[in-house]
């Protein structure tokens, strides 16, 4: 296994608390590019990190392909942003003589409602759920492209609250915008955030005013979003009073639902900034044009070399590997950041020089990342390649999403309502990071999680949500072979491979088992050619079937399954 498993460096059987400081030897490699095409297991490995899991259809995809290509596939894909959310929440009419019967009089069945200007606690709550099961499901369904993983990862970094926001439309637009400008130009993007209804609302920039100037985004502009808290992060606790000064007059628009600005309640005076910034002065500005104010603010904070550095570092941590030496820091996110500049912060060819590199694709860094519950149960169906309703039958669709949704919240990650607004700890939190996610009650959850999905799955009405243990059986290359198919099992669950033994025991106690004497390698082989000339026969079938689950569910409770 490999040398940064936590298995070996944190998991005891005896109860023996996680070694957080078990970390691993040097990793050396910087950013040369990896030449040619990818292995089997190089794709794998990508895939993994770029989507929610590698599933078998965007495996053969690109397979063949050169590195350079897959990865300027990923980074450039030219797709479409998804049909918005719907109104699958009306209650059926044998409710109607309930108390808290609903019904959308405003809305249509089947249509959205991301443009209506009604809101009230009760459809509001409604489409905020039907937003999350929409974003879900967009993650199961995803683009062959890394924008929906680049998605959550600015969700964690510009985390809002649906609680907090509590307004259905701003958090559908706010996840639009994200979305947008999840592979465009960070300059922009900070500057959308920053007036943007929900995070105005979220972060109280809607009640800064010149009376009262509120510094919780001027703070978390420079603390969470931009400069960070990096060695070489010097900004002032009066820079954050300046920002706080010149971010007053922004609101949120009742009537139309969208930010303003609102000049009679801007600070027009001159705003003074530290050495850090080096000692700038933010000339004051009356009337509209009070707007430009923070324009310049976000140029004088974007020259600053530590932003490039500290996105880098997030980046690294939500793509490779949160230990970050100071090798790592020389050979990777030093290039990283001077790219970054150098392209005047547009992203996506930070993303390509870093999916390109020989780092990125060092052995050391392979199934070293313990997944997130989002990866975990998004990925799971994308792998096993579930079937899930057509969007004509969106109730039982937006529900069997909801359901899954709701396991991955279980789980300790619940998308729209990170736990706080420095997102989910497990992507900063030194020295646990991604062991955060692992724990006496989430990891039971994960294999509860992965057994139902192999045994009853998650219904709706008529519609289900299951593992097809067979379809993907038929996927691998010899499931006639024992021997083949644990193997490949095993390579496309894991990307990585188990000790002889390990396997040995894995075809003598699930796909030989219940055996009479000699157990041979052709009982299997025939009991799989028997079920594809007469799958009508339930009693071979049956057995077949529950060979199968039993091997899936082996494979997906032991602690492999838990990295990527």
């Amino acid at each position: 296994m490999d040398r940064r498993s936590f298995f070996t460096s944190v998991h005891k059987e005896n109860g023996v608390a996680w070694n957080y400081e078990a970390d691993t030897p040097l990793v050396s490699s910087g950013m040369n590019a990896e030449k040619g095409k990818p292995s089997a297991a190089q794709l794998t490995h990508l895939l993994k990190r770029t989507m929610f899991g590698a599933s078998p259809k965007d495996l053969a995809y690109f397979k063949g392909k050169k590195l350079k290509k897959v990865v300027h596939e990923l980074v450039y894909a030219e797709d479409e942003l998804p049909a918005p959310p719907v109104n699958n929440y009306n209650d059926p009419d044998s409710k109607k003589q309930d108390d808290n019967y609903f019904f959308d009089d405003e809305i249509p069945a089947g249509q959205t409602w991301v443009n209506s200007m009604t809101f009230n606690g009760r459809n509001n709550n409604k489409r905020k759920a039907s937003f999350k099961s929409w974003w879900f499901g967009i993650m199961i369904n995803q683009q062959r492209s890394l924008r929906e993983k680049m998605v959550l990862f600015w969700h964690n970094h510009f985390a809002t609250e649906s609680n907090i926001v509590d307004n259905a439309k701003f958090l559908y637009q706010h996840n639009q915008m994200l979305r947008r400008n999840a592979l465009g130009n960070f300059k922009t993007l900070v500057k959308e955030v920053t007036t943007d209804p929900a995070m105005l609302k979220y972060l109280n920039g809607f009640a800064n005013t010149k009376k009262a100037p509120d510094e919780n985004y001027g703070r978390e502009l420079q603390e969470l979003f931009t400069v960070g808290k990096g060695p070489d992060s010097h900004y002032t606790e009066n820079d954050v009073k300046a920002a706080a000064h010149i971010l007053t007059g922004y609101k949120i628009d009742n009537k139309k639902l969208e930010s303003a600005f609102d000049p009679s309640r801007h600070d027009d005076g001159d705003k003074q900034f530290s050495a850090f910034y080096n000692n700038t002065v933010i000339k004051g500005k009356k009337g509209p044009e009070g707007v430009q104010e923070t324009d310049e603010m976000i140029t004088m904070i974007l020259a600053q070399p530590e932003v490039s550095k500290f996105i880098c570092r997030k980046l690294y941590r939500f793509f490779v590997y949160h230990n970050i030496d100071a090798t790592t820091e020389k050979n990777v996110i030093e290039p990283m950041a001077a790219l970054f500049r150098k392209k005047d912060y547009e992203i996506k060819p930070v993303l390509e020089l870093l999916f390109n590199s020989q780092h990125f694709f060092d052995p050391a860094n392979f199934n070293s990342v313990i997944k997130s519950p989002v990866d975990f149960t998004a990925g799971l169906c994308r792998e096993y390649e579930v079937h899930f309703p057509d969007e004509s039958n969106y109730i039982d669709l937006y529900n069997l999403w909801e359901q899954i949704r709701n396991q991955s919240a279980a789980m300790q990650q619940n998308i729209g309502d990170p736990p706080n607004v420095a997102g989910w700890q497990a992507y900063y939190q030194d020295p646990q990071y991604d062991k955060i996610w692992i724990s006496s009650d989430t990891l039971p959850r994960r294999n509860l999680f992965s057994d139902r999905m192999l045994n009853n799955g998650f219904a709706r009405n008529d519609s289900k949500a299951i593992i097809d243990a067979v379809a993907f059986t038929k996927s691998l290359r010899d499931p006639s072979n024992p021997d083949q198919l644990i193997n490949d099992a095993v390579s496309r669950l894991y990307n990585m491979d188990l000790p002889a033994a390990d396997k040995a025991f894995i075809k003598s106690s699930i796909l030989l088992s219940g055996l009479t004497g000699m157990q041979s390698d052709h009982y299997w082989t025939d009991s799989w050619n028997s079920y594809l000339s007469n799958p009508g026969d339930k009693k071979n079938t049956d057995q077949l079937v529950k060979k199968l689950k039993a091997l899936y569910k082996y494979l997906m409770n032991r602690p492999e399954y838990q990295l990527c």
